[in-house]
């Protein structure tokens, strides 16, 4: 458990590293929000692809508590286990936002003064969270390889950076920790009291309609993270 611990630890420091980071360079690199935005969403979902492809045998690379939530609702985990889980996101994933300033100048922790509220925002959070456990649940449960799990999960990031009005934050340990940059990828702490439980409620409404939609695959297919077995150690 520990390494598993110290997997997900790290491979959330590097995921929002990657998401903060690229947000600082795509916005100094340009004028535009429109193209710091796409610079922004190619680095993480590639990002995404490398930290899965990396850190999925070790422990999963949920990177993600309510990814961790749905592996317990499943019965791949304890809920113990996912409390663990989730401190270890959240702390790496504060650890990724403290980096990532510092690399690019900025002060190591600042309040981000981005608003990020409405209704339309709300629901891009929820559609957001729904597709991304859409996608880890809908490969799992048919079964697809480890390499094909990874490149999906970051081409639909990458993806709903652009489709959803939130531009897919889509985890609730990234949006803590970009509470913590006043940069292009900030969000307000008042913001993202609503976009934790859109989150929620999204992956929640996914897990029940995947297992709808395939309502006769084997119980194994239902779980995200068994490490060092096969596929279903590397989704994230």
């Amino acid at each position: 458990m520990s390494r598993r611990l110290a997997s997900e630890f790290a491979a959330t420091a590097f995921l929002v590293a990657v998401v903060i980071g690229s947000g600082i360079a795509g916005d100094r690199l340009s004028d535009s929000d429109g193209l710091a935005l796409l610079i922004n969403a190619f680095a993480t979902g590639a990002g995404l692809i490398a930290l899965i492809l990396a850190f999925g045998p070790a422990s999963g690379a949920h990177m993600n508590p309510i990814v961790s939530m749905i592996e317990a609702w499943l019965d791949g985990m304890s809920w113990r286990q996912c409390a663990g889980y989730v401190s270890a996101q959240l702390s790496g994933g504060l650890l990724g936002a403290v980096v990532a300033n510092t690399m690019y100048g900025e002060p190591a922790l600042a309040l981000s003064d981005t608003e990020r509220g409405g209704a339309g925002l709300l629901l891009g959070e929820a559609v957001a969270a729904f597709g991304l456990v859409t996608v880890i649940l809908g490969c799992a449960r048919s079964r697809r390889p480890a390499t094909a799990v990874a490149f999906a999960v970051g081409a639909y990031i990458a993806s709903a950076y652009f489709f959803t009005a939130s531009t897919s934050f889509a985890n609730p340990a990234v949006t803590f920790a970009r509470m913590f940059t006043d940069t292009f990828s900030g969000i307000r702490p008042g913001s993202s009291l609503g976009f934790f439980p859109a989150q929620i409620v999204g992956a929640l409404a996914a897990a029940a309609f995947m297992r709808f939609l395939y309502p006769d695959a084997a119980d194994a297919t239902d779980r995200i993270v068994t490490p060092h077995h096969s596929y279903r150690g590397e989704l994230g």
